[in-house]
């Protein structure tokens, strides 16, 4: 069992790779067990039996819809449509599809995508949407930028319970279970972490200051068992207003890495690079020409599984689409690449309108330390007209946060068996029988806020 990512970044042997496109996953499934039976460099091997895995996750249901039916989807859902649109959309990159058996099928969350991203199509749906929540969320954003300005900070104490249950057509009663769960971590902006209530009893909870922490059940399933915690903290973001004036001549040399497979100093990214940046020097206008160009110019975009992907930054960079982690790996990446320290968190966002899954980024600068950038509410904000609120997110973070995770591609403590549903992060937690991990598509997880009082 391979436990290093970085291997994605081995070339996959070239009738592997046609297989794989064309959507034969059993013909290639099946060259890969051949090529497994031979003698072979062991970075290839370690490729290839990742690989493996890849294939399986894109095959569970992460493409379902052919053309028929996707074409039906649209048609039901939005109004004065004409099957051509579809073809347009996937020649103009607005739909993710891939080959299945020499077919084209569409992303399972394609319409989704399409609403949300595509304001035309949005204005166009059959059934209007409730966009009040959305109107109150974005009120609430540029609300918080406003209120730190005028104080210099903001805290709360954030009460939430988080959940996850084996589907019923997946559940295994009578067998050994390990399960894990994001928790609060200790960070900048975290204080005062309490575990409420834990059902089942944990077996463990991780340090504080673990990587990617959580609570880690092992127990003998029963019917319909769903297992969860509650946990309470003090966040507090202080306003930070960066000046390049007053940037030190002196900077650190930590977090300028890479961390293959996702952050890669490609020749593709070091073009890019120098590009965005051009003779510039100063470390925080460097930050802030690689911020404006991920804002602008990437797009938000749902994804498919992270595992599934080779390199996110470069992925990110070609196609000029991605969700908030994959436009915060890209950042992340850039600013290495241009001697900025930068690293990863990520939890979930929360607030009373919301409650999901959220990734953002860090990146240090003397004498102001560790310093936030949240790319895609930037970008967002950006594509909405808020001027005040894109340049915000550059050097700040609202309250509505619970970061679980500081890096990427880290083991659990206790260390998870088998592959992960998300081996990148851990946003929505694990479950594994004692022969295999579970992927999301066999899973519920929820989220949900308790209670959240702003603290004087």
């Amino acid at each position: 069992m391979y436990n290093d990512l970085a291997y994605l970044s081995v070339p996959l042997p070239e009738d592997v790779v046609k297989l794989k496109n064309f959507g034969d996953f059993a013909g290639a499934e099946k060259l890969i067990n051949y090529l497994l039976s031979t003698e072979m460099p062991d970075a290839l091997r370690k490729r290839l039996e990742i690989e493996k895995d890849v294939i399986r996750i894109v095959g569970i249901n992460e493409y379902p819809f052919d053309f028929a039916e996707a074409n039906k989807m649209m048609g039901e859902t939005f109004k004065d449509y004409d099957e051509q649109e579809l073809t347009v959309l996937k020649e103009s990159g607005l739909v993710d599809w891939l080959y299945v058996e020499g077919k084209t099928h569409f992303q399972r969350r394609f319409l989704m995508n399409l609403i949300k991203t595509q304001a035309d199509y949005a204005a166009r749906l059959i059934v209007k949407e409730d966009d009040e929540v959305d109107r109150l969320r974005r009120q609430e954003l540029t609300q918080n930028v406003q209120i730190m300005k005028e104080k210099g900070f903001r805290k709360a104490k954030i009460h939430l319970k988080t959940s996850i249950q084996v589907k019923k057509e997946y559940e295994r009663p009578g067998e050994k279970v390990r399960v894990y769960l994001p928790l609060p971590k200790a960070c900048k902006q975290i204080s005062d972490i309490q575990i409420l209530n834990t059902t089942p009893e944990a077996t463990f909870i991780a340090p504080e200051t673990e990587a990617q922490r959580t609570v880690y059940f092992e127990t003998i399933l029963e019917e319909n068992q769903e297992f969860s915690v509650e946990y309470s903290y003090i966040n507090q973001v202080d306003y930070t207003e960066l000046d390049p004036k007053q940037v030190s001549e002196t900077q650190p040399e930590f977090d300028l890495g890479e961390q293959l497979p996702h952050i890669h100093f490609t020749p593709y990214l070091r073009e890019l690079l120098t590009e965005i940046i051009a003779e510039e020097t100063n470390p925080v206008k460097k930050a802030r020409k690689i911020y404006d160009f991920i804002t602008t110019k990437v797009n938000y975009s749902f994804m498919r599984e992270y595992f599934t992907i080779n390199n996110i930054s470069e992925y990110a960079a070609v196609n000029l689409k991605g969700d908030c982690g994959v436009q915060a790996i890209l950042f992340i990446t850039l600013c290495r690449m241009a001697n900025i320290p930068a690293k990863w968190q990520s939890g979930l966002y929360v607030s009373q309108y919301y409650t999901g899954c959220h990734d953002w980024a860090q990146f240090y600068v003397e004498p102001y330390g560790w310093i936030f950038a949240d790319v895609s509410f930037g970008g967002g904000a950006y594509r909405m007209g808020d001027l005040d609120r894109w340049n915000y997110y550059f050097g700040n973070l609202d309250i509505y946060r619970m970061p679980a995770n500081s890096e990427i591609q880290k083991n659990f403590n206790p260390p998870k068996e088998y592959l992960r549903a998300d081996p990148i992060d851990n946003q929505r937690g694990e479950f594994e029988y004692k022969n295999q991990g579970l992927p999301y598509a066999y899973l519920d997880v929820k989220q949900e806020l308790i209670a959240m009082d702003e603290l004087v």
